[in-house]
């Protein structure tokens, strides 16, 4: 995903502040926010941002909490309507939220769950066992930034309702009527107050319930969009074998079924789905309690060790290596393997407060003994799968050894000397990361005048000759043997895959700036799989961002103006404003250095796309959609997305 940011010097956000110096500072200084008003001052902490990303963490802090009843085996049923004033509602058939009152808050614990932070079912190992909400900040945060919310809740043959405004109840819950089934049903309308803009898109929303049908065997999700008169049923009766299956359907399989297993071990609910296909990158998406931990952890770190120890152990009882003294290592065993490993933990414990990476010390072993003894029996029992896995690695091997030299390439450390640098860069003269912006700009001509039109404080310019190698259908070897991309491992000099250290990184701002026809959107393409694949990191803490040069340059006289789309360029033409020309830049080598400067690289009047991502898995699959050896499904793709295509020049 790419989000717009716009910088400038009236840059503001709904969170800032108004920071002059008091006069004093003293007792009557010290703020104590009550009840959800924390929640409204700083959002941000609570659901990562106020734009697009934070608005559809919303969707998912309510849809959370009906996934939840369905792991403790409550619920099967969950929809998830967008209404078409733009609310959403989540109703589900669980148990319902508890309407009596509560014992010490002397309110209705309905609304304890929906107003009080730190309230809710999750502390109590009686009532959930594990959960994905374990702070009990979720629903109260969705009704404190939402300008509207109501609750209905089913529960012993009654119906109880509970309005709510910016959080706060409106009255105390009613009961409205009776049903004899159970569940509940939440409504809310994000703040307008509070969030840039309050649209929500119904490809992202259906990206994360398709994730969670997968992750929770048999939990049917519906998606209704009344906007739009659109709808689509998640189930998936194969669990993560179901997954593993949809992320390589535009890949050749090794073989035909997935390995898939379950098991139960030390209060940890373990299932693992793996398959190989005949491409040479990695796809390995870890959960625990259906939280996406982006950065692995324990539970990855077991699966890894026992995969690669499982295939050596097989390989050399039956002599399929290539000398004796040979082993795979964690590299070969990982080429073109997709797999998920789902981890349901009592007690988890996360790194940092983004819930992305597992830290408990005792599941790595659980989980290596788990996949160890699977692993190892279905081996035993299927020799034709084992064998078939064997050869495509010791493949993987012979490409390793190749490529080592020109590896050692992705190991240098942040403090290179000139001298290792690639010729063809421009650096900065500072050496803080921090500060620093790398341009990869298209071409020789458009490198040029990016050189010149720089600001040489803090922006580095690397051009690149050409299209850089598809990734997506190249071995490591032949990949680090580009050029290109050997360019752009050595200036960022933070390593690749498992070398990759983000605290490495030379420049904390790496913007990919090509040409608005269709070679540059291939190029942009290109070289946004190289950084998914390889240096996903990069993605992960928000620094790829893709420039926007101008598309035309009207003359009005002496004066110039630039516009950023042909609806602008139509609305500025419509407005009455006197023209003497209008140039359509076909490409940046097109603008002179003062222009690209002007319009695409000074910060105070440049707009990036900020490179986001909302789902790992389906980006992984949309990459081998677009990049991958098959047609049809690219086709059918461009087919279905062609209608949204902006900017195209043909």
């Amino acid at each position: 995903m790419a989000t717009s940011v716009r910088e400038s010097k009236k840059k503001a956000t709904k969170e800032a502040e108004d920071k002059k110096p008091g006069q004093s500072y003293d007792a009557t200084t010290i703020k104590v926010m009550k009840g959800l008003e924390a929640v409204r001052r700083r959002p941000a902490m609570y659901i990562g941002d106020v734009s697009r990303r934070g608005l559809h963490h919303m969707v998912y802090e309510v849809v959370d909490n009906s996934v939840d009843e369905a792991m403790a085996g409550f619920c099967d049923k969950i929809v998830v309507e967008i209404n078409e004033d733009g609310s959403i509602t989540v109703t589900d058939n669980g148990r319902g939220i508890p309407v009596e009152m509560h014992p010490t808050q002397k309110v209705s614990a309905l609304e304890v769950v929906m107003t009080t932070l730190h309230a809710g079912g999750k502390f109590d190992h009686d009532s959930y066992k594990v959960s994905g909400g374990l702070h009990g900040v979720g629903v109260s945060v969705v009704n404190a930034l939402s300008e509207m919310c109501w609750v209905e809740v089913s529960r012993e043959g009654d119906i109880y309702r509970q309005e709510y405004v910016r959080g706060k109840a409106k009255a105390r819950v009613k009961k409205t009527g009776q049903r004899q089934r159970t569940g509940t049903k939440t409504c809310f309308q994000p703040d307008k107050e509070i969030f840039l803009k309050t649209e929500f898109r119904f490809d992202i929303i259906a990206s994360r319930l398709r994730e969670l049908a997968f992750l929770n065997q048999g939990l049917s999700i519906d998606l209704i969009d009344h906007r739009h008169d659109k709808d689509i049923n998640f189930c998936f009766k194969g669990g993560l074998a179901s997954f593993v299956e949809y992320l390589n359907e535009n890949k050749t399989a090794v073989f035909k079924k997935p390995i898939h297993f379950k098991s139960f071990k030390d209060d940890v609910d373990l299932e693992i789905a793996i398959q190989y296909n005949d491409g040479y990158s990695e796809s390995v998406h870890s959960y625990v309690n259906n939280i996406n931990t982006i950065e692995g952890g324990t539970h990855l770190t077991g699966f890894r060790t026992a995969l690669t120890r499982s295939i050596n152990a097989y390989a050399s009882k039956y002599k399929l290596l290539k000398r004796e003294s040979f082993s795979l290592i964690g590299d070969d065993s990982r080429e073109g393997l997709t797999a998920v490993i789902s981890a349901k933990v009592r007690d988890p414990q996360f790194e940092g407060q983004t819930k992305t990476k597992l830290g408990n010390s005792e599941v790595k072993g659980i989980v290596e003994s788990i996949t160890n003894e699977f692993l190892g029996a279905y081996f035993e029992e299927n020799p034709s799968v084992g064998k078939k896995v064997v050869d495509k690695l010791l493949a993987a091997a012979s490409a390793r050894e190749a490529a080592r030299k020109a590896k050692e390439l992705t190991r240098r450390k942040t403090a290179l000397d000139s001298a290792a640098l690639p010729g063809k860069l421009a650096d900065c003269s500072s050496r803080d990361p921090e500060t620093s912006e790398l341009f990869i700009v298209e071409g020789d001509s458009a490198g040029g005048s990016a050189k010149q039109g720089r600001d040489r404080r803090y922006q580095a310019i690397l051009p690149l000759r050409g299209k850089i190698i598809n990734v997506e259908k190249a071995r490591i070897d032949k990949i680090l043997g580009n050029n290109e991309i050997r360019s752009m491992i050595t200036a960022l000099g933070c390593g690749i895959r498992e070398d990759f250290d983000p605290d490495k990184v030379r420049y904390h701002k790496v913007v990919v700036m090509t040409d608005a026809d269709v070679d540059g959107s291939h190029i942009r393409t290109l070289i946004l799989t190289f950084f998914f694949r390889y240096m996903r990191g990069l993605i992960d803490h928000g620094r790829i961002f893709i420039a926007q040069p101008p598309l035309y340059r009207i003359k009005q006289g002496k004066k110039e103006t630039y516009v950023y789309s042909d609806e602008e360029l139509e609305k500025t033409v419509k407005s009455g404003t006197k023209t003497s020309s209008i140039q359509r830049y076909k490409g940046l080598g097109e603008m002179n250095p003062e222009q690209l400067w002007k319009t695409t690289m000074d910060p105070e009047k440049r707009t990036l796309l900020q490179v986001t991502l909302d789902d790992g898995a389906e980006a992984s699959h949309l990459f081998s959609t677009l990049m991958g050896n098959e047609i049809a499904p690219r086709r059918e793709f461009i087919q279905q997305n062609a209608q949204y295509v902006r900017n195209l020049d043909i």
